[in-house]
């Protein structure tokens, strides 16, 4: 992208702020996951990547966040997902299945799980962190290899993310997502 994404604006504010809103609406507190070299964003709460797993990407986050918050299931968002809604987090809410590591949707991209949209329980520490002493580093194989919960987007887009400067100009452009925040298209 040349920049960061999580900056970049689509719903009239960078996108880090439109999404620790959104997950305000359906969490007791929202933290950012960030690397201990990256600056905090304003004055918004953040959980450094420990380091017995940073450089890792965002399995660092999702598992020093676990081991910072043992009693606390996560609601994991990446700051990169314009199009997810309320409906989404919802979605993802009504069914989860906690009897599960996670839940999670598929994605309608590739047909595997989305793991930076997705509820972590905190009962997945333990298989989690044993997979990432076998090497397995990635949150999506981290899902495929477990006890997961999948669940089908009711909107195709929700988990579609912008990865290069012409997809984001286009975007807006389309001005796609000022028009309506309930839905993506």
């Amino acid at each position: 992208m040349g920049q960061d994404k999580a900056l970049l604006e689509y719903h009239g504010k960078p996108q880090i702020e439109y999404a620790y809103a959104l997950l305000q609406k359906y969490c007791i507190k929202v933290y950012l996951s960030k690397r201990t070299d990256q600056k905090a964003y304003k004055d918004l709460d953040c959980i450094n990547d420990k380091n017995e797993f940073s450089n890792h990407g965002p399995l660092s986050g999702i598992l020093s966040a676990m081991q910072e918050y043992p009693g606390a299931d996560w609601l994991i968002l990446a700051c990169d997902l314009p199009f997810v809604t309320d409906a989404c987090l919802q979605t993802l809410l009504n069914h989860r299945d906690p009897a599960k590591i996670a839940t999670a949707f598929i994605s309608t991209q590739d047909s595997l799980p989305e793991p930076l949209c997705a509820i972590w329980e905190k009962h997945a520490f333990g298989p989690v962190l044993k997979l990432f002493n076998e090497g397995i580093h990635c949150p999506r194989k981290v899902l495929i290899k477990s006890y997961t919960h999948l669940l089908k987007q009711n909107e195709p887009h929700w988990l579609d993310n912008i990865n290069t400067p012409e997809e984001y100009d286009e975007l807006k452009k389309a001005n796609i997502l000022t028009k309506s925040d309930k839905t993506a298209f």
